[in-house]
């Protein structure tokens, strides 16, 4: 499948375990669960306590340790944070690129961007308000 706003069709990510099974080696669900809640009380989003949790601690897969998704613990717990992590990267970018825009008058490239950037932000906040993830009230 292309790209949004690219003629390219890009890469896989990465490539999943072979294997659904939880090796005995790694670390037992319990502790699995518990170093989340450290970690997102200490601030880090999902996707860094994954990297965390595969490269530090050595855990494959945490749906096949514990039986549930990131998210699904991040419910449970009551970690979700107000703003989605996807939607709050896509407005922190727009930030930055609305500083850059008001040094730079004339960098037309960069205006385009803003705009598209702002569009996938809009696209991102109707997907999250039928999902009722965001509230009704909330704009951008």
């Amino acid at each position: 499948m292309a790209r949004m706003h690219a003629r390219t069709r890009g890469k896989s990510g990465s490539t999943p375990p072979l294997e659904k099974i939880h090796p005995d080696w790694s670390l037992k669900p319990k502790e699995i669960e518990s170093l989340i809640t450290q970690l997102a009380e200490k601030g880090s989003s999902m996707s860094e306590i994954g990297l965390i949790l595969r490269d530090q601690y050595a855990v494959p897969d945490i749906k096949a340790a514990t039986g549930k998704k990131l998210s699904q613990i991040f419910k449970e717990k009551q970690l979700n944070p107000s703003i989605p992590e996807d939607l709050g990267h896509l407005i922190k970018k727009t930030e930055k690129l609305k500083a850059h825009l008001s040094e730079n008058h004339k960098d037309l490239h960069n205006r385009r961007r803003l705009a598209l950037i702002e569009s996938k932000i809009r696209r991102l906040a109707k997907y999250y308000k039928k999902r009722k993830e965001l509230s009704e009230e909330w704009k951008y």
